[in-house]
């Protein structure tokens, strides 16, 4: 399975729809029936890569069709909504077939200055609000799940549990995401340093607000949504004792349903098929115990 390919391999890291270049499929359905569809490239936003993939399941309705919300990793400076290929969305259609999935790209930051943190963060906030805002012409429902692995766990993270409006998530799925950004500074792995200063605009000593702010576990809070953790213990890039297993904690501590998935011989990728499938089956049993 080729989910999360990219995340595996490396961290390095409401209006009308417009879009830049578009896609429309309808397949499937008959007289009384919605069909399926498919958007391609539909902008967010003005930047170019503010764009996002559509696909809605047949049949959909804005009562009970959820929203599953992908981000995609590379560390912040790398990676595209297309590293979620063909073959990974119709695996997801076949598992989760009572969401409409969207598949986000946003701005890369570029060292030194372009881009660079909170841009990721506030662009992950206009997708939502933009799904949001058009739910009605999706014909989907409020029941909105993140999704991300390793940079875009972060981002998952970050928006499920700082952002409330203009939708409460309901669930989160991370791939090893950053939960920390002062201790990923200070115990980098082998991510460097001084990256994280560039993506941070400074150290934690000199831009302590940011940090604070681009920290998933500092809005750990009893209202926060269920959520599902999935770890490398050997993994080298997010340290699982001092990120995951912390966040873990913090849920813990202030009563919030979560799932830590831990798989002791692995790092941050690549993971094999089978652990890959075992993850997705988790997955599965989560979203449906916690969605509703």
């Amino acid at each position: 399975m080729k989910l999360f390919k990219l995340l595996l391999l490396t961290l390095a890291i409401t209006g009308l729809v417009s879009c830049s270049k578009s896609s429309d499929t309808d397949t499937g359905g008959g007289t009384g029936s919605i069909a399926a569809k498919t958007e391609l490239n539909v902008a967010y936003g003005a930047d170019p890569r503010q764009t996002m993939d559509i696909y809605l399941p047949a049949n959909r309705n804005s009562a009970t069709t959820k929203v599953l919300i992908y981000i995609h990793g590379g560390g912040w400076i790398s990676g595209d909504k297309g590293d979620l290929t063909a073959a990974d969305i119709d695996t997801l259609k076949k598992r989760i077939p009572d969401y409409a999935i969207f598949n986000i790209n946003y701005r890369l930051a570029a060292f030194p200055a372009t881009n660079t943190f909170p841009a990721q963060e506030l662009d992950v906030k206009a997708a939502v609000e933009f799904i949001f805002g058009n739910r009605n012409n999706y014909q989907v429902s409020d029941k909105f799940v993140l999704m991300g692995g390793s940079a875009g766990g972060h981002l998952a993270l970050l928006h499920a549990y700082k952002y409330p409006t203009p939708v409460k998530i309901k669930a989160v799925v991370d791939f090893f995401g950053p939960t920390d950004m002062v201790d990923l500074y200070n115990n980098p792995g082998s991510y460097p340093a001084a990256s994280i200063a560039l993506l941070m605009n400074g150290t934690p000593a000199g831009n302590p607000v940011l940090y604070q702010q681009s920290s998933p576990i500092n809005f750990v809070s009893a209202t926060t949504c269920p959520t599902i953790i999935l770890q490398g213990d050997m993994d080298l890039l997010v340290n699982a004792t001092t990120q995951s297993r912390a966040l873990q904690t913090r849920l813990n501590t202030a009563a919030v349903v979560n799932q830590y998935e831990a798989y002791p011989l692995l790092g941050h990728g690549p993971w094999d098929a089978a652990t890959n499938t075992d993850a997705f089956n988790k997955i599965q049993v989560f979203l449906a115990a916690n969605v509703q």
